[in-house]
Protein backbone atom coordinates (compact mmCIF):
# COMPACT_ATOMS: atom_id res chain seq x y z
CA UNK A 1 0.00 0.00 0.00
CA UNK A 2 2.80 2.35 0.85
CA UNK A 3 4.33 1.75 -2.57
CA UNK A 4 1.05 2.52 -4.29
CA UNK A 5 0.67 5.73 -2.31
CA UNK A 6 4.17 6.83 -3.19
CA UNK A 7 3.62 6.00 -6.85
CA UNK A 8 0.35 7.96 -6.78
CA UNK A 9 2.11 10.94 -5.24
CA UNK A 10 4.82 10.77 -7.89
CA UNK A 11 2.18 10.64 -10.61
CA UNK A 12 0.38 13.60 -9.09
CA UNK A 13 3.61 15.61 -8.92
CA UNK A 14 4.44 14.73 -12.52
CA UNK A 15 0.96 15.76 -13.65
CA UNK A 16 1.18 19.03 -11.75
CA UNK A 17 4.60 19.78 -13.25
CA UNK A 18 3.31 19.05 -16.76
CA UNK A 19 0.35 21.37 -16.21
CA UNK A 20 2.66 24.07 -14.93
CA UNK A 21 4.79 23.75 -18.04
CA UNK A 22 1.73 23.98 -20.29
CA UNK A 23 0.19 26.96 -18.46
CA UNK A 24 0.57 30.21 -20.42
CA UNK A 25 3.23 32.47 -18.97
CA UNK A 26 3.88 36.19 -19.37
CA UNK A 27 5.98 36.94 -22.44
CA UNK A 28 9.72 37.24 -22.36
CA UNK A 29 10.61 40.86 -21.67
CA UNK A 30 10.56 42.44 -25.13
CA UNK A 31 13.46 44.31 -26.63
CA UNK A 32 11.00 46.32 -28.68
CA UNK A 33 7.49 47.58 -27.99
CA UNK A 34 5.58 48.14 -31.24
CA UNK A 35 2.50 50.37 -30.95
CA UNK A 36 0.37 50.60 -34.09
CA UNK A 37 -2.57 52.89 -34.76
CA UNK A 38 -4.79 52.78 -37.84
CA UNK A 39 -6.56 56.09 -38.32
CA UNK A 40 -10.37 55.65 -38.55
CA UNK A 41 -10.22 51.87 -38.14
CA UNK A 42 -13.52 51.20 -36.40
CA UNK A 43 -14.45 47.93 -34.76
CA UNK A 44 -17.12 47.63 -37.44
CA UNK A 45 -14.58 47.71 -40.27
CA UNK A 46 -12.18 45.42 -38.40
CA UNK A 47 -14.92 42.82 -37.95
CA UNK A 48 -16.33 43.15 -41.46
CA UNK A 49 -13.12 41.88 -43.09
CA UNK A 50 -11.86 39.45 -40.45
CA UNK A 51 -12.34 36.45 -42.71
CA UNK A 52 -10.17 38.07 -45.42
CA UNK A 53 -7.02 38.83 -43.42
CA UNK A 54 -3.96 36.87 -44.49
CA UNK A 55 -1.13 39.17 -43.39
CA UNK A 56 -0.36 41.24 -40.31
CA UNK A 57 -3.94 41.49 -39.09
CA UNK A 58 -4.23 37.71 -39.27
CA UNK A 59 -1.19 37.40 -37.01
CA UNK A 60 -2.66 39.89 -34.57
CA UNK A 61 -5.91 37.93 -34.47
CA UNK A 62 -3.84 34.98 -33.27
CA UNK A 63 -3.00 36.98 -30.17
CA UNK A 64 -5.29 38.65 -27.63
CA UNK A 65 -8.26 40.36 -29.26
CA UNK A 66 -10.56 42.97 -27.74
CA UNK A 67 -12.98 43.64 -30.62
CA UNK A 68 -14.95 46.17 -28.56
CA UNK A 69 -12.27 48.60 -27.49
CA UNK A 70 -13.33 52.20 -27.06
CA UNK A 71 -12.08 55.70 -27.36
CA UNK A 72 -14.26 56.68 -24.44
CA UNK A 73 -14.47 60.43 -24.98
CA UNK A 74 -16.94 62.43 -27.04
CA UNK A 75 -14.41 64.27 -29.24
CA UNK A 76 -13.54 61.31 -31.45
CA UNK A 77 -10.89 62.96 -33.59
CA UNK A 78 -7.32 62.16 -34.60
CA UNK A 79 -5.39 64.22 -32.07
CA UNK A 80 -7.32 63.35 -28.89
CA UNK A 81 -7.58 59.73 -29.99
CA UNK A 82 -3.85 59.35 -30.52
CA UNK A 83 -3.18 61.15 -27.25
CA UNK A 84 -4.88 58.33 -25.31
CA UNK A 85 -3.07 55.37 -26.85
CA UNK A 86 0.36 55.63 -25.23
CA UNK A 87 -0.43 57.91 -22.28
CA UNK A 88 -3.04 55.83 -20.48
CA UNK A 89 -5.04 59.03 -20.08
CA UNK A 90 -8.23 60.47 -21.49
CA UNK A 91 -8.28 63.89 -23.19
CA UNK A 92 -9.50 65.44 -19.93
CA UNK A 93 -6.04 64.60 -18.56
CA UNK A 94 -3.90 64.85 -21.72
CA UNK A 95 -5.31 68.30 -22.49
CA UNK A 96 -5.81 67.32 -26.14
CA UNK A 97 -9.53 68.02 -26.33
CA UNK A 98 -9.84 68.10 -30.14
CA UNK A 99 -7.78 68.48 -33.30
CA UNK A 100 -8.01 72.20 -32.65
CA UNK A 101 -9.80 74.52 -30.30
CA UNK A 102 -10.35 78.25 -29.78
CA UNK A 103 -8.43 80.56 -27.45
CA UNK A 104 -10.48 83.78 -27.34
CA UNK A 105 -7.65 85.59 -25.57
CA UNK A 106 -5.13 84.82 -28.32
CA UNK A 107 -5.95 86.42 -31.68
CA UNK A 108 -3.46 85.74 -34.47
CA UNK A 109 -3.07 86.74 -38.07
CA UNK A 110 -3.65 84.04 -40.67
CA UNK A 111 -1.56 83.47 -43.77
CA UNK A 112 -4.27 85.29 -45.77
CA UNK A 113 -4.26 88.33 -43.51
CA UNK A 114 -7.35 87.49 -41.45
CA UNK A 115 -7.67 86.88 -37.72
CA UNK A 116 -8.01 83.51 -36.05
CA UNK A 117 -8.35 82.30 -32.47
CA UNK A 118 -7.78 78.71 -33.46
CA UNK A 119 -5.16 76.58 -31.70
CA UNK A 120 -3.86 73.46 -33.42
CA UNK A 121 -3.27 70.53 -31.10
CA UNK A 122 0.28 69.87 -32.32
CA UNK A 123 1.49 73.40 -32.90
CA UNK A 124 4.37 75.13 -31.18
CA UNK A 125 2.80 78.23 -29.59
CA UNK A 126 6.20 79.88 -29.34
CA UNK A 127 7.27 79.36 -32.95
CA UNK A 128 4.45 80.54 -35.20
CA UNK A 129 5.88 82.91 -37.80
CA UNK A 130 4.50 86.24 -38.93
CA UNK A 131 2.77 84.68 -41.94
CA UNK A 132 0.73 82.38 -39.70
CA UNK A 133 2.65 79.20 -40.51
CA UNK A 134 2.78 76.75 -37.62
CA UNK A 135 5.70 74.76 -36.32
CA UNK A 136 4.93 71.28 -35.01
CA UNK A 137 5.40 70.62 -31.30
CA UNK A 138 4.37 68.41 -28.38
CA UNK A 139 3.84 71.51 -26.23
CA UNK A 140 0.11 71.02 -25.62
CA UNK A 141 0.37 67.38 -24.48
CA UNK A 142 0.15 67.59 -20.69
CA UNK A 143 1.19 64.04 -19.77
CA UNK A 144 4.06 61.64 -20.54
CA UNK A 145 3.81 58.83 -23.08
CA UNK A 146 5.04 55.28 -22.62
CA UNK A 147 8.30 56.22 -24.28
CA UNK A 148 8.70 59.25 -22.00
CA UNK A 149 8.19 57.07 -18.94
CA UNK A 150 10.53 54.35 -20.15
CA UNK A 151 13.27 56.86 -20.95
CA UNK A 152 12.90 58.35 -17.47
CA UNK A 153 13.65 54.98 -15.85
CA UNK A 154 16.07 53.62 -18.45
CA UNK A 155 18.27 56.08 -20.38
CA UNK A 156 19.07 53.29 -22.87
CA UNK A 157 15.49 53.35 -24.22
CA UNK A 158 15.08 54.87 -27.66
CA UNK A 159 11.77 56.02 -29.14
CA UNK A 160 10.82 56.33 -32.81
CA UNK A 161 7.37 57.63 -33.79
CA UNK A 162 6.21 57.79 -37.43
CA UNK A 163 2.93 58.70 -39.10
CA UNK A 164 1.37 60.19 -42.18
CA UNK A 165 0.07 62.99 -39.89
CA UNK A 166 2.16 65.21 -37.66
CA UNK A 167 -0.36 65.17 -34.80
CA UNK A 168 -0.47 61.39 -34.74
CA UNK A 169 3.30 61.03 -34.64
CA UNK A 170 3.65 63.72 -31.97
CA UNK A 171 0.96 62.36 -29.66
CA UNK A 172 2.32 58.80 -29.74
CA UNK A 173 5.99 59.81 -29.58
CA UNK A 174 5.61 62.28 -26.75
CA UNK A 175 8.05 64.79 -25.32
CA UNK A 176 11.27 62.78 -25.34
CA UNK A 177 11.09 60.78 -28.58
CA UNK A 178 14.50 60.37 -30.21
CA UNK A 179 12.99 60.77 -33.67
CA UNK A 180 9.51 61.80 -34.78
CA UNK A 181 8.66 61.61 -38.49
CA UNK A 182 5.56 62.65 -40.41
CA UNK A 183 4.47 63.51 -43.94
CA UNK A 184 4.41 67.30 -44.39
CA UNK A 185 2.69 67.29 -47.79
CA UNK A 186 5.91 66.93 -49.75
CA UNK A 187 8.18 64.65 -47.76
CA UNK A 188 8.64 62.82 -44.47
CA UNK A 189 10.27 65.28 -42.09
CA UNK A 190 10.72 66.06 -38.41
CA UNK A 191 10.66 69.06 -36.07
CA UNK A 192 12.06 72.33 -37.31
CA UNK A 193 15.59 72.59 -35.93
CA UNK A 194 15.63 68.99 -34.68
CA UNK A 195 19.08 67.87 -33.58
CA UNK A 196 18.43 64.20 -34.28
CA UNK A 197 19.56 63.23 -37.79
CA UNK A 198 17.09 61.92 -40.32
CA UNK A 199 17.67 58.29 -41.32
CA UNK A 200 20.06 58.01 -44.28
CA UNK A 201 17.50 56.02 -46.26
CA UNK A 202 14.75 58.62 -45.89
CA UNK A 203 15.86 60.74 -48.84
CA UNK A 204 15.35 57.84 -51.24
CA UNK A 205 11.91 57.13 -49.75
CA UNK A 206 10.88 60.75 -50.19
CA UNK A 207 12.07 60.62 -53.80
CA UNK A 208 9.99 57.51 -54.43
CA UNK A 209 6.97 59.20 -52.85
CA UNK A 210 7.40 62.22 -55.11
CA UNK A 211 7.61 59.95 -58.16
CA UNK A 212 4.50 58.06 -57.07
CA UNK A 213 2.50 61.26 -56.67
CA UNK A 214 3.63 62.48 -60.10
CA UNK A 215 2.23 59.45 -61.89
CA UNK A 216 -1.42 58.63 -62.64
CA UNK A 217 -2.51 55.32 -61.13
CA UNK A 218 -5.35 53.12 -62.42
CA UNK A 219 -7.81 51.56 -60.00
CA UNK A 220 -7.41 47.83 -59.36
CA UNK A 221 -9.89 46.21 -57.01
CA UNK A 222 -9.42 42.89 -55.21
CA UNK A 223 -12.11 40.37 -56.08
CA UNK A 224 -13.47 40.66 -52.54
CA UNK A 225 -14.08 44.38 -53.02
CA UNK A 226 -15.53 44.56 -56.53
CA UNK A 227 -19.16 43.87 -55.46
CA UNK A 228 -19.01 46.95 -53.19
CA UNK A 229 -18.35 49.30 -56.11
CA UNK A 230 -21.58 51.22 -56.62
CA UNK A 231 -22.06 54.91 -57.44
CA UNK A 232 -23.73 57.00 -54.75
CA UNK A 233 -25.44 60.15 -55.97
CA UNK A 234 -24.57 63.40 -54.16
CA UNK A 235 -26.83 65.63 -56.19
CA UNK A 236 -25.04 68.76 -57.42
CA UNK A 237 -21.76 67.42 -56.02
CA UNK A 238 -21.57 64.45 -58.36
CA UNK A 239 -21.18 60.82 -57.39
CA UNK A 240 -19.06 58.84 -54.95
CA UNK A 241 -18.12 55.26 -55.65
CA UNK A 242 -17.31 55.81 -59.30
CA UNK A 243 -13.78 54.46 -59.47
CA UNK A 244 -11.50 56.75 -61.43
CA UNK A 245 -7.72 56.68 -61.90
CA UNK A 246 -5.80 59.01 -59.63
CA UNK A 247 -4.59 62.03 -61.59
CA UNK A 248 -0.90 62.77 -61.84
CA UNK A 249 0.29 65.21 -59.18
CA UNK A 250 -2.76 64.79 -56.95
CA UNK A 251 -1.00 64.54 -53.56
CA UNK A 252 -4.22 64.76 -51.56
CA UNK A 253 -5.75 61.86 -53.44
CA UNK A 254 -2.48 59.91 -53.09
CA UNK A 255 -2.86 60.07 -49.33
CA UNK A 256 -6.09 58.13 -49.71
CA UNK A 257 -4.28 55.08 -51.10
CA UNK A 258 -2.45 52.11 -49.58
CA UNK A 259 0.75 53.46 -51.14
CA UNK A 260 0.75 56.24 -48.55
CA UNK A 261 0.72 53.68 -45.73
CA UNK A 262 3.39 51.65 -47.50
CA UNK A 263 5.65 54.70 -47.70
CA UNK A 264 4.94 55.46 -44.04
CA UNK A 265 6.13 51.97 -43.18
CA UNK A 266 9.24 52.43 -45.31
CA UNK A 267 10.02 55.64 -43.40
CA UNK A 268 9.56 53.78 -40.11
CA UNK A 269 11.78 50.89 -41.19
CA UNK A 270 14.47 53.33 -42.25
CA UNK A 271 14.43 54.66 -38.71
CA UNK A 272 14.46 51.17 -37.19
CA UNK A 273 17.54 50.39 -39.24
CA UNK A 274 19.36 53.67 -38.55
CA UNK A 275 18.65 53.63 -34.82
CA UNK A 276 19.19 49.87 -34.42
CA UNK A 277 15.94 49.64 -32.50
CA UNK A 278 15.62 46.51 -30.38
CA UNK A 279 19.34 45.83 -30.53
CA UNK A 280 20.61 48.06 -27.75
CA UNK A 281 20.88 47.57 -24.02
CA UNK A 282 17.37 48.72 -23.20
CA UNK A 283 13.85 48.15 -24.47
CA UNK A 284 12.91 50.49 -27.30
CA UNK A 285 9.58 51.85 -28.55
CA UNK A 286 8.40 51.96 -32.16
CA UNK A 287 5.12 53.81 -32.73
CA UNK A 288 3.55 53.89 -36.20
CA UNK A 289 0.24 55.44 -37.16
CA UNK A 290 -1.14 54.60 -40.61
CA UNK A 291 -3.24 57.47 -41.97
CA UNK A 292 -4.59 56.32 -45.35
CA UNK A 293 -7.67 54.56 -43.97
CA UNK A 294 -8.82 57.89 -42.55
CA UNK A 295 -8.31 59.72 -45.84
CA UNK A 296 -10.17 56.95 -47.67
CA UNK A 297 -13.06 57.15 -45.20
CA UNK A 298 -13.37 60.91 -45.56
CA UNK A 299 -13.04 60.90 -49.34
CA UNK A 300 -15.17 57.89 -50.25
CA UNK A 301 -17.01 56.79 -47.11
CA UNK A 302 -16.44 53.64 -45.07
CA UNK A 303 -18.73 51.13 -46.77
CA UNK A 304 -17.49 51.13 -50.34
CA UNK A 305 -14.94 49.30 -52.44
CA UNK A 306 -12.26 51.87 -51.64
CA UNK A 307 -12.27 51.08 -47.92
CA UNK A 308 -12.36 47.36 -48.65
CA UNK A 309 -9.32 47.64 -50.92
CA UNK A 310 -7.51 49.84 -48.40
CA UNK A 311 -8.02 47.46 -45.46
CA UNK A 312 -6.89 44.38 -47.39
CA UNK A 313 -3.78 46.24 -48.54
CA UNK A 314 -3.08 47.49 -45.01
CA UNK A 315 -3.22 43.89 -43.78
CA UNK A 316 -0.33 43.09 -46.12
CA UNK A 317 1.58 46.23 -45.16
CA UNK A 318 1.43 45.30 -41.48
CA UNK A 319 2.53 41.81 -42.46
CA UNK A 320 5.57 43.35 -44.15
CA UNK A 321 6.38 45.16 -40.92
CA UNK A 322 6.29 41.91 -38.97
CA UNK A 323 8.44 40.14 -41.56
CA UNK A 324 11.06 42.87 -41.20
CA UNK A 325 11.01 42.69 -37.40
CA UNK A 326 11.18 38.88 -37.45
CA UNK A 327 14.48 39.14 -39.30
CA UNK A 328 15.98 41.03 -36.34
CA UNK A 329 15.51 37.88 -34.21
CA UNK A 330 14.58 39.87 -31.13
CA UNK A 331 11.59 39.47 -28.80
CA UNK A 332 9.00 42.15 -29.54
CA UNK A 333 5.44 42.81 -28.40
CA UNK A 334 2.76 44.53 -30.47
CA UNK A 335 -0.38 46.49 -29.68
CA UNK A 336 -2.72 47.75 -32.41
CA UNK A 337 -5.73 50.03 -32.12
CA UNK A 338 -7.29 53.13 -33.71
CA UNK A 339 -7.69 56.77 -32.79
CA UNK A 340 -11.42 56.69 -33.53
CA UNK A 341 -14.00 54.93 -35.65
CA UNK A 342 -16.04 56.43 -38.45
CA UNK A 343 -19.38 56.51 -40.22
CA UNK A 344 -20.34 56.12 -43.84
CA UNK A 345 -21.73 58.98 -45.89
CA UNK A 346 -25.45 59.56 -45.21
CA UNK A 347 -26.52 59.17 -48.85
CA UNK A 348 -25.31 55.55 -48.92
CA UNK A 349 -26.57 54.89 -45.40
CA UNK A 350 -30.06 55.93 -46.44
CA UNK A 351 -30.02 53.35 -49.24
CA UNK A 352 -28.65 50.74 -46.83
CA UNK A 353 -31.46 50.58 -44.27
CA UNK A 354 -30.58 53.71 -42.28
CA UNK A 355 -33.18 56.33 -43.30
CA UNK A 356 -32.32 58.55 -40.28
CA UNK A 357 -28.89 59.40 -41.72
CA UNK A 358 -28.60 63.02 -42.85
CA UNK A 359 -26.19 65.91 -43.26
CA UNK A 360 -26.00 68.66 -40.67
CA UNK A 361 -27.79 71.93 -41.28
CA UNK A 362 -25.33 74.66 -42.27
CA UNK A 363 -27.21 76.98 -39.90
CA UNK A 364 -25.69 75.07 -36.97
CA UNK A 365 -22.28 76.67 -37.59
CA UNK A 366 -21.01 78.81 -34.72
CA UNK A 367 -20.91 81.81 -37.03
CA UNK A 368 -24.57 81.35 -38.01
CA UNK A 369 -25.91 80.78 -34.49
CA UNK A 370 -23.72 83.60 -33.21
CA UNK A 371 -25.14 85.97 -35.82
CA UNK A 372 -28.67 85.09 -34.70
CA UNK A 373 -27.78 85.70 -31.05
CA UNK A 374 -26.08 88.97 -31.98
CA UNK A 375 -29.28 90.18 -33.62
CA UNK A 376 -31.50 88.86 -30.82
CA UNK A 377 -29.57 90.61 -28.05
CA UNK A 378 -28.47 93.70 -29.98
CA UNK A 379 -24.75 92.97 -29.68
CA UNK A 380 -22.10 94.94 -31.53
CA UNK A 381 -20.59 91.81 -33.14
CA UNK A 382 -20.86 88.05 -33.37
CA UNK A 383 -20.30 86.65 -29.84
CA UNK A 384 -19.48 83.02 -30.74
CA UNK A 385 -16.24 81.32 -31.72
CA UNK A 386 -16.28 77.75 -32.95
CA UNK A 387 -14.69 75.77 -35.74
CA UNK A 388 -17.70 73.67 -36.77
CA UNK A 389 -21.39 72.95 -36.21
CA UNK A 390 -20.72 70.76 -33.18
CA UNK A 391 -18.23 70.44 -30.35
CA UNK A 392 -16.80 73.21 -28.18
CA UNK A 393 -18.23 76.71 -28.54
CA UNK A 394 -16.59 79.79 -27.03
CA UNK A 395 -17.78 83.28 -26.13
CA UNK A 396 -15.74 86.12 -27.56
CA UNK A 397 -13.77 88.19 -25.05
CA UNK A 398 -15.61 91.22 -26.43
CA UNK A 399 -18.84 90.08 -24.79
CA UNK A 400 -19.18 92.30 -21.69
CA UNK A 401 -18.77 90.52 -18.36
CA UNK A 402 -22.27 91.46 -17.21
CA UNK A 403 -23.82 89.95 -20.35
CA UNK A 404 -21.83 86.74 -20.71
CA UNK A 405 -24.33 84.49 -18.94
CA UNK A 406 -27.25 85.88 -20.95
CA UNK A 407 -25.35 85.49 -24.22
CA UNK A 408 -24.29 81.94 -23.38
CA UNK A 409 -27.84 80.99 -22.38
CA UNK A 410 -29.27 82.44 -25.58
CA UNK A 411 -26.76 80.48 -27.69
CA UNK A 412 -27.39 77.29 -25.72
CA UNK A 413 -31.15 77.71 -26.16
CA UNK A 414 -30.75 78.22 -29.89
CA UNK A 415 -28.76 75.02 -30.25
CA UNK A 416 -31.07 73.01 -28.00
CA UNK A 417 -34.04 74.07 -30.10
CA UNK A 418 -32.55 72.68 -33.31
CA UNK A 419 -33.96 69.24 -34.27
CA UNK A 420 -30.49 67.87 -35.19
CA UNK A 421 -28.99 68.61 -31.75
CA UNK A 422 -29.11 65.84 -29.17
CA UNK A 423 -27.84 67.77 -26.16
CA UNK A 424 -25.83 70.82 -25.08
CA UNK A 425 -23.73 70.83 -21.91
CA UNK A 426 -22.36 73.99 -20.33
CA UNK A 427 -18.84 74.27 -18.94
CA UNK A 428 -20.28 74.44 -15.44
CA UNK A 429 -22.25 71.22 -15.96
CA UNK A 430 -19.17 69.39 -17.25
CA UNK A 431 -16.93 70.67 -14.46
CA UNK A 432 -19.43 69.38 -11.90
CA UNK A 433 -19.55 65.90 -13.45
CA UNK A 434 -17.14 63.32 -11.96
CA UNK A 435 -14.83 61.45 -14.33
CA UNK A 436 -16.60 58.23 -15.35
CA UNK A 437 -15.73 54.97 -13.60
CA UNK A 438 -18.37 52.64 -15.05
CA UNK A 439 -17.65 50.33 -17.99
CA UNK A 440 -16.96 52.55 -20.98
CA UNK A 441 -19.84 51.25 -23.09
CA UNK A 442 -22.28 52.25 -20.33
CA UNK A 443 -21.28 55.91 -20.06
CA UNK A 444 -23.92 58.58 -20.38
CA UNK A 445 -23.48 61.37 -22.90
CA UNK A 446 -22.35 63.82 -20.24
CA UNK A 447 -19.75 61.30 -19.05
CA UNK A 448 -18.43 60.97 -22.60
CA UNK A 449 -18.23 64.75 -22.87
CA UNK A 450 -16.60 64.93 -19.43
CA UNK A 451 -13.82 62.62 -20.65
CA UNK A 452 -12.99 65.29 -23.26
CA UNK A 453 -13.29 68.24 -20.88
CA UNK A 454 -10.31 70.36 -19.89
CA UNK A 455 -11.18 73.41 -17.79
CA UNK A 456 -8.35 75.42 -19.34
CA UNK A 457 -9.10 74.68 -23.00
CA UNK A 458 -12.72 73.56 -23.38
CA UNK A 459 -15.48 75.87 -24.55
CA UNK A 460 -18.19 77.69 -22.64
CA UNK A 461 -20.52 74.92 -23.83
CA UNK A 462 -20.38 71.84 -26.02
CA UNK A 463 -22.87 70.81 -28.73
CA UNK A 464 -23.48 67.12 -29.48
CA UNK A 465 -25.42 66.31 -32.63
CA UNK A 466 -27.94 63.50 -32.86
CA UNK A 467 -26.92 60.03 -33.91
CA UNK A 468 -26.44 59.54 -37.67
CA UNK A 469 -26.10 63.28 -38.37
CA UNK A 470 -22.95 63.82 -40.42
CA UNK A 471 -21.43 67.21 -39.53
CA UNK A 472 -20.51 67.99 -43.15
CA UNK A 473 -23.31 70.16 -44.57
CA UNK A 474 -22.06 69.61 -48.12
CA UNK A 475 -19.18 67.66 -49.64
CA UNK A 476 -18.00 70.41 -51.96
CA UNK A 477 -14.50 70.55 -50.43
CA UNK A 478 -13.89 66.86 -51.16
CA UNK A 479 -14.84 65.06 -47.96
CA UNK A 480 -18.14 63.17 -47.91
CA UNK A 481 -18.01 61.44 -44.52
CA UNK A 482 -16.39 62.01 -41.15
CA UNK A 483 -16.24 61.20 -37.43
CA UNK A 484 -16.08 63.22 -34.21
CA UNK A 485 -19.35 62.25 -32.55
CA UNK A 486 -20.00 60.66 -29.13
CA UNK A 487 -21.82 57.74 -30.74
CA UNK A 488 -20.71 54.12 -30.83
CA UNK A 489 -19.70 54.01 -34.49
CA UNK A 490 -17.09 56.69 -33.77
CA UNK A 491 -16.01 55.40 -30.32
CA UNK A 492 -15.61 51.65 -30.99
CA UNK A 493 -12.14 50.53 -32.05
CA UNK A 494 -10.35 47.16 -31.97
CA UNK A 495 -7.51 46.59 -29.51
CA UNK A 496 -5.15 43.70 -30.26
CA UNK A 497 -1.96 42.41 -28.60
CA UNK A 498 0.56 39.89 -29.90
CA UNK A 499 3.98 38.48 -29.09
CA UNK A 500 5.67 35.29 -30.16
CA UNK A 501 4.23 32.38 -28.18
CA UNK A 502 1.16 34.26 -26.97
CA UNK A 503 -1.80 32.07 -26.03
CA UNK A 504 -4.67 33.39 -28.16
CA UNK A 505 -8.03 34.37 -26.76
CA UNK A 506 -10.76 36.93 -27.37
CA UNK A 507 -12.49 39.10 -24.77
CA UNK A 508 -15.76 40.60 -26.05
CA UNK A 509 -16.36 42.98 -23.14
CA UNK A 510 -15.58 46.65 -23.59
CA UNK A 511 -12.15 48.09 -22.72
CA UNK A 512 -10.52 51.46 -23.38
CA UNK A 513 -7.53 52.59 -25.38
CA UNK A 514 -6.21 54.14 -22.16
CA UNK A 515 -5.68 50.56 -20.97
CA UNK A 516 -2.92 50.05 -23.52
CA UNK A 517 -0.20 52.04 -21.71
CA UNK A 518 -0.40 50.19 -18.36
CA UNK A 519 -0.64 46.88 -20.21
CA UNK A 520 2.48 47.50 -22.29
CA UNK A 521 4.24 48.90 -19.23
CA UNK A 522 3.60 45.61 -17.44
CA UNK A 523 5.35 43.71 -20.24
CA UNK A 524 8.56 45.66 -19.65
CA UNK A 525 8.24 45.49 -15.86
CA UNK A 526 7.54 49.18 -15.36
CA UNK A 527 5.13 50.32 -12.68
CA UNK A 528 2.84 53.25 -13.47
CA UNK A 529 1.11 54.90 -10.47
CA UNK A 530 -2.64 54.42 -10.85
CA UNK A 531 -3.35 58.00 -9.84
CA UNK A 532 -1.39 59.34 -12.81
CA UNK A 533 -3.47 57.66 -15.53
CA UNK A 534 -7.05 56.66 -16.31
CA UNK A 535 -6.37 53.17 -17.71
CA UNK A 536 -5.88 49.76 -16.10
CA UNK A 537 -3.59 46.88 -16.95
CA UNK A 538 -5.26 44.19 -19.06
CA UNK A 539 -4.35 40.59 -18.16
CA UNK A 540 -3.18 39.08 -21.44
CA UNK A 541 -2.12 35.71 -20.02
CA UNK A 542 -4.67 32.92 -19.83
CA UNK A 543 -4.81 30.84 -16.67
CA UNK A 544 -3.28 31.65 -13.29
CA UNK A 545 -0.34 33.64 -14.69
CA UNK A 546 -0.61 37.37 -15.31
CA UNK A 547 1.41 40.14 -16.87
CA UNK A 548 -0.26 42.63 -14.50
CA UNK A 549 1.51 43.02 -11.19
Amino acid sequence: MKVKVRLGAVALLASTAAQAQEAPLPPQKPKLIVALAVDQFSSDIFSQYRDAYTGGLKRLMQGVVFPRGHQGHAATETCPGHSTILTGSRPSRTGIIANDWQDPSRPRKTAKGGTTFEVYCAEDPAATDAAGALSVSHAFLKVPTLGDRMKATDPETRVLSVSGKDRAAVMMGGHKADLTLWWNGKAFSTYRGSTHPLPPGLAAINARAANAIAKPVPIKLPARCAPLSHPVALGAYGDVGVLKPRKAGDERRWRATPEFDSMTLDAALSGVDAMKLGRGKGTDVLAISFSATDYVGHTFGTAGAETCSQILALDQIIGRLFASLDKLKIPYAVALTADHGGHDLPERNRTNALPAAERADAKLAASAVGAAVQKQLGLAENPLLGRANFGDMYLSTKVPADRRVAVRDAAVSAYRAHPQVEVVFTKDELAATPSPTRPVDEWSLIERARASFDAERSGDFIVLLKEFVTPIPDPSFGYVATHGSPWGYDRRVPILFWWKGVSAFEQPNAVETVDILPTLASLVGMAVPAGEIDGRCLDLVQGAGSNCR
